[in-house]
């Protein structure tokens, strides 16, 4: 009993917590939009009948409810995933939606710079607030606290499987503590490197259930390749239900992002339909539009600094501030991709004495103390200020500011074929492998985060990718 407490311990104190911030922040709002709408005189907010301060408090009541309404606070949203912020901001929408409609009805002049300041002030403060929280519950989880404790049901390797990726994606905060594996007695090699004690392999609801009692899991995680019978596994749905404890579904499904997914019910059978990844005309407008606006604002603005840098580099070291490479766009075409040069000019003939001393994984070469770059390149690489030339390659149309890593033909002639779908679309600037650890990525984790990209490209996910970029160049953090 006392175990169990302790686990949901911290589920009790952050839907605590997220219910006096939210109260605050409203609080906050409406009282601030109230004081600089009307003043602090009572008389200046009232017109005959109608008061604003009884409206300020049943707005913030209301508010407050409407979260609670919208299941804002649930565990299973905090922390990972866009969900909670849409929950938030849909929530704060409809509320203010009803409160038009309400004074359109019985004819109430609400006050819209009182509304105006309310609704943004309110929105943004319950967003940010979130966001502090999300990043404080995340310094717990990448420490193994505030997780959830999963047991996982399946075949040896989608445990397997699902073990590593919960395990790398920690601010998911699902823990798994152990695994269960029924109708398979063979041995299994592929769960004995992920450190998961197996706890079983009969296939009845009994059996598991003692395992889940055993490893204390707060939910249960069934994977691909588990035999069961359909009636065993709704049999065990009605037991966690009695038991509080959790049931998920992991489907044999890789890096597809949420808005491919949908479910349908047909008779009684949830179908997951998976949508075909395609970069429609409309959409290659817009990111083509969005590129040339952005990329050619940022030149503007960061012309002077870019005049500077081509001092800096001159003055340095002899040779060309401006360093053109052959690299591979989209659907194989070649292109030079510019940059400031921050290796000594010779740094390609140097290349073969320096193979041996590789960091690199896969087709990558990087070594981090490399004896070719130069002081200012130094600095330059730092700060990925040397990659501001490509700005150019953007404008062009050859490059887009979000994008897979532009490679060199020689990698791409050493591609698998799965791997070539990285040149579906224009490589970026910087990309989902820019802002996840840069030169500290593994080969096999740079092609993942590429081939997610290329799957789930969207225009608001390149907004939170260059949002991203900003905080990983200022952090410097994998930059050599």
């Amino acid at each position: 009993m006392n175990l169990v407490e302790t686990r949901t311990d911290w589920r009790v104190r952050t839907s605590r917590t997220l219910r006096l911030v939210d109260a605050l922040v409203i609080m906050w709002a409406v009282i601030g939009a109230y004081v600089i709408r009307f003043g602090l005189d009572p008389s200046l907010a009232g017109t005959g009948d109608f008061s604003y301060f009884w409206l300020s408090v049943l707005l913030t009541v209301a508010w407050w409810l409407m979260l609670e309404a919208w299941s804002t606070r649930q565990s299973r949203i905090l922390g990972s995933g866009p969900d909670e912020y849409k929950r938030v901001a849909a929530a704060s929408l409809w509320l203010f939606g009803l409160v038009a409609m309400f004074s359109y009805v019985f004819r109430l002049e609400t006050a819209r710079g009182y509304v105006g300041i309310a609704l943004p002030a309110g929105l943004i403060g319950l967003l940010l607030a979130r966001w502090l929280l999300r990043q404080h519950l995340g310094v717990h989880r990448q420490n193994g606290r505030r997780m959830s404790r999963l047991l996982l049901l399946g075949g040896p390797s989608a445990v397997a499987h699902l073990a590593e990726t919960l395990a790398r994606e920690k601010h998911a905060g699902y823990q798994p503590v152990a695994a269960y594996v029924p109708g398979s007695h063979d041995r299994h090699p592929e769960l004995d490197g992920i450190g998961l004690p197996v706890l079983g392999n009969d296939p009845d609801t009994n059996s598991i259930l003692d395992a889940i009692s055993l490893c204390s899991a707060d939910a249960i995680a069934v994977s691909a390749g588990v035999q069961l019978h359909p009636q065993t596994i709704r049999h065990l749905g009605w037991e966690l239900a009695n038991r509080n404890i959790g049931l998920i579904m992991a489907p044999a499904l890789t890096d597809i992002a949420g808005p491919r997914i949908h479910t349908q019910q047909v008779a009684g059978l949830p179908l997951i339909h998976v949508t075909t990844p395609t970069l429609e005309a409309g959409q290659r407008v817009a990111k083509r539009l969005f590129d040339i606006a952005v990329s050619a604002t940022l030149l503007l603005l960061a012309s002077p600094l870019m005049a500077f840098l081509v001092l800096l580099v001159k003055i340095d070291s002899p040779g060309p501030a401006l360093f053109r490479q052959e690299r591979v766009g989209i659907e194989g075409t070649r292109f030079n991709m510019l940059k400031f040069r921050s290796m000594v000019v010779n740094a390609e003939a140097k290349l073969a004495e320096l193979i041996e001393k590789n960091e690199g994984s896969g087709l990558l070469f990087k070594i981090r103390n490399d004896p070719r770059v130069t002081r200012v390149g130094g600095f330059l690489r730092r700060y990925s200020l040397d990659e501001l030339p490509q700005l150019f390659n953007v404008l062009g149309g050859s490059m887009s500011l979000v994008g897979p890593r532009p490679p060199l033909p020689r990698e791409v002639e050493a591609y698998q074929l799965e791997v070539r779908r990285r040149l579906l679309v224009k490589p970026g600037l910087t990309g989902l492998w820019q802002v996840s650890g840069r030169s500290n990525l593994s080969w096999q984790d740079s092609v993942r985060l590429d081939l997610y990209y290329v799957e789930n490209w969207s225009l608001a996910g390149d907004l939170v990718i260059l949002l991203r970029t900003a905080r990983a160049v200022f952090g410097s953090n994998g930059a050599y």
